[in-house]
């Protein structure tokens, strides 16, 4: 099972939830550039380290990572809390909410077969799983690093992805658009493998938040969207008789 992926990593590969977001800015042309004498590159260094400041976003995408589609839209700050929910290409929806250091997922039978269980497991493991949690959230372990489910929720696991995983250097500047109502200027890199990726910058002196980042081309195409910055949010555990123990599963499984 999947769940412990990074959500950063997860939603930067992802694919377009484009539909509307790019044009061109209206209204705007004779507003002055909040980023006039610097170049793409520092434009994208200095908008990285705003997103970094945030207290909570809200992150959304599609697209496909290790060769799987996904679709992720999650909340969260710098408290630990964040509440969404992602989907599968192979289909099937859950649920995550994540509070006090500990994350719950509840999906449902179409997600629990589809990624349920053990890697390897088989269709009848994995249609027990989705038995046993159906209509209930799994309660899954602290780990460390990557394999720790908790970094959906650690805001500064999510930046720290971001900083290491989108490329800063040889962008070019183009025209600017519009992303959900908001002017961005766009800066693009192409790579070396045929992927072109494009980052969307608030035009904003103030706060000049990275607003979405696509990937064209490439192996991992794909798009996330940043919103709602330093917005509340309210993550609360599901009630006690809802929930399976992960930890004690694995335990009466071995």
């Amino acid at each position: 099972m999947r769940a412990n992926r990074k959500l950063w990593a997860a939603a930067t590969v992802c694919v377009a939830v484009i539909a509307g977001a790019t044009g061109c800015s209206k209204g705007d042309d004779k507003a002055a550039d909040p980023f006039a004498g610097l170049t793409a590159d520092a434009i994208a260094d200095k908008a990285v380290a705003t997103t970094k400041t945030a207290t909570a976003f809200r992150m959304n995408g599609t697209g496909k990572t290790e060769g799987e589609e996904m679709t992720v839209d999650f909340s969260v700050n710098d408290k630990g809390n964040c509440k969404g929910s992602m989907q599968a290409a192979k289909g099937g929806k859950a649920e995550v909410i994540g509070t006090g250091g500990v994350s719950y997922m509840k999906g449902d039978d179409a997600f629990w077969r589809s990624s349920g269980g053990e890697e390897g497991a088989s269709a009848d493991e994995s249609g027990a799983m989705s038995a046993l949690l159906k209509g209930r959230w799994l309660k899954m372990p602290a780990g460390t690093g990557e394999d720790d489910p908790a970094a959906f929720c650690d805001l500064k696991t999510i930046v720290k992805d971001m900083d290491e995983e989108t490329p800063r250097k040889g962008l070019t500047r183009g025209a600017d658009a519009d992303v959900d109502g908001k002017p961005a200027v766009t800066l693009t890199k192409k790579g070396t493998k045929g992927e072109t990726t494009t980052f969307y910058v608030a035009k904003d002196s103030a706060k000049p938040y990275v607003l979405r980042v696509v990937e064209t081309g490439g192996k991992e195409p794909g798009t996330v969207t940043l919103s709602d910055f330093d917005k509340p949010v309210t993550a609360t555990a599901p009630p006690a008789d809802q929930v399976v123990d992960m930890e004690q599963l694995m335990k009466g499984a071995s």
